[in-house]
């Protein structure tokens, strides 16, 4: 059985959130070329709805933190996982790969429909982008992570 670190947990899920807010960021600048900020807005609108888009900064730091929270929540589940089940951790690109699209479809199709987002229709290609980053910047880093900080 694995043991991992809390403090080696707590910095993959801080180091993953960064990559995908990083990710999210670029991703709404080339799409619309606009303040990348405004994907705080929209992630604080999921708890706040339409009050979060007020160009309150607070809501900006609000969607933030909620983005870390989420972040640190799927990172304790990915090692729970690997610790519970040992041999993830020895098909890393297959499972960084399937976790990123488990990611994908809890917050697509449960926690988003549930929160206070504006509602959009999912997209094939906004699907695969979004899939895309989870799986490049949560999944695959985790994955790997996951095997070097393991001890047995």
């Amino acid at each position: 059985m694995k043991n991992f670190n809390i403090k080696k947990i707590i910095g993959a899920g801080l180091l993953v959130g960064t990559l995908d807010i990083s990710a999210a960021f670029v991703h709404y600048f080339l799409r619309t070329g606009n303040n990348p900020i405004a994907v705080l807005y929209f992630i604080a609108s999921g708890v706040f709805g339409q009050d979060a888009f007020s160009d309150n900064k607070m809501m900006a730091v609000a969607g933030l933190i909620f983005h870390y929270c989420i972040a640190m929540t799927f990172t304790i589940l990915f090692f729970a996982l690997v610790r519970k089940f040992p041999l993830l951790t020895q098909h890393r690109m297959l499972t960084g790969t399937a976790y990123g699209i488990f990611i994908w479809i809890i917050m697509a199709l449960i926690v988003l429909p549930l929160s206070g987002i504006p509602k959009h229709p999912l997209t094939l290609s906004n699907s695969l982008i979004a899939i895309s980053i989870l799986i490049v910047c949560i999944g695959l880093p985790l994955s790997f992570m996951a095997r070097r900080f393991g001890s047995r």
